[in-house]
């Protein structure tokens, strides 16, 4: 059996940052080398989604449980991928896809496959002596992503009265990915010590955002900017802004739900444009929802060559959506988030099919995360020039901001992305 041949593979429940179970994996390897691989898990997920499979036994953890994936990991994936060299993921991804047969992965689980699948890439990288990011981009991988911080929540990821779920610092004008850290780190603390001057709570959100109750989604911009100018940090040129409004959950039948309103799709796009106007913002997020299809063509073709328009819920990480995508031009951007679809090869094609559009594409945690680095290895092989991973706060986001400074401090040949990454 050769050295990087799969001899074993376990899984077993352990709990995400917002104490859900999930699953992790230790995939051994032929020459006794091991690895361990964890999932993540969403709250404010789309419906396109492949499916995470859960117990739905309401008598341990309220039916959130994952112990048939668990066994579907341990009876059914393992004894089918043993013997198999950890170096051929896209052959092992493939077998996985074809023993579920299912489109959206719900027969075996996408949170089973994943984390068999971010297991063997490990493996790849630890028998071929690289460093994740490099076994995943090869000599091509040159560039450290800029953060986009979620350091103000509403929406699903907090228990407020803001509409946008998350309003987040974007420091483009640092040098350095360690200069970037630091202008965000000391942003947030400004943006703290303003908050509690103003008598609002600094409870956090899943993501470690702030998340207290506003009159406006313009009082958070006003706040964002502030807290800029109290760290001496230039809104605009030093750092800008990002929004996900995560439109999805704001959606009603007849229109979407804001701020107290009732809007069409055109009035929102309208909000959105004035304020691009006002405010130093560089890309939105889900803008509108997962299959407003017509309205993100509009949104694309009044702001598409002014910001960043990104459709997560629109495209889910799934090649078939982005292409639909790219044919109608709506969004000129996706979200990467490799549980969104399965499989780290799908999750490459996704990004190598926005990528031959002109598109960018964000590498990002979800709400339920682990102490795992994958995405931050995964930002910098495939030159991604953006991750989306959570404020500068809580343990299971710093651990990806802390291996991106670990790969920056090892590795001299990669420069930070800066500006450039946002133009297309």
């Amino acid at each position: 059996m050769m050295d990087d041949a799969i001899r074993s593979i376990h899984a077993m429940e352990i709990l995400d940052s917002r104490g859900n179970p999930t699953l992790a994996v230790q995939l051994e390897l032929a020459d006794g080398s091991a690895v361990v691989s964890r999932v993540p898990s969403g709250a404010s997920t789309g419906a396109h989604e492949a499916v995470e499979l859960r117990d739905h036994d309401k008598a341990r953890y309220g039916g959130k449980g994952v112990l048939k994936a668990i066994d579907h990991v341990n009876t059914i994936i393992a004894p089918a991928l043993k013997g198999m060299s950890a170096t051929d993921q896209v052959a092992i991804d493939q077998r996985m896809i074809e023993m579920d047969g299912d489109p959206q992965k719900a027969r075996l689980g996408a949170n089973a496959i994943l984390s068999v699948s971010l297991a063997v890439a490990a493996a790849g990288a630890h028998s071929r002596r690289q460093p994740l990011y490099r076994y995943l981009g090869g000599l091509n991988a040159a560039l450290l992503p800029v953060p986009l911080l979620n350091v103000l929540n509403g929406g699903a990821h907090a228990d407020n009265n803001v509409d946008i779920q998350e309003f987040m610092l974007v420091p483009v004008g640092a040098s350095t990915f360690r200069e970037a850290m630091q202008m965000a780190q000391e942003t947030y603390q400004a943006l703290k010590s303003l908050l509690q001057a103003k008598g609002l709570r600094t409870a956090v959100g899943d993501e470690g955002g702030f998340a207290p109750d506003l009159e406006s989604n313009r009082e958070a911009l006003d706040l964002l900017v502030e807290a800029m100018e109290k760290a001496h940090v230039k809104p605009g040129e030093d750092m800008v802004l990002a929004l996900d409004v995560a439109a999805t959950e704001l959606k009603k039948d007849d229109g979407y739900q804001f701020e107290g309103q009732l809007l069409t799709g055109m009035q929102l796009i309208d909000y959105y444009q004035l304020l691009v106007r006002d405010y130093p913002i560089i890309s939105i997020e889900d803008g509108l929802s997962e299959d407003d299809w017509d309205h993100w063509q509009l949104l694309t073709d009044r702001l598409g060559d002014r910001i960043q328009l990104v459709g997560d819920d629109l495209f889910v990480t799934n090649p078939e959506r982005i292409a639909r995508g790219i044919d109608e031009a709506s969004a000129n951007a996706v979200l990467i988030k490799p549980n969104q679809i399965g499989t780290v090869t799908e999750t490459l094609e996704a990004i190598r099919l926005a990528r031959s559009a002109g598109w960018n594409a964000v590498v990002s945690h979800r709400s339920g995360e682990t102490e795992d680095t994958m995405i931050a290895d995964l930002a910098v092989g495939v030159n991604g020039g953006q991750i989306k991973t959570g404020a500068p706060a809580r343990g299971e986001r710093i651990a990806k901001y802390n291996r991106l400074l670990t790969i920056e401090q090892s590795d001299s040949a990669l420069t930070y992305a800066g500006w450039e990454a946002f133009r297309r």
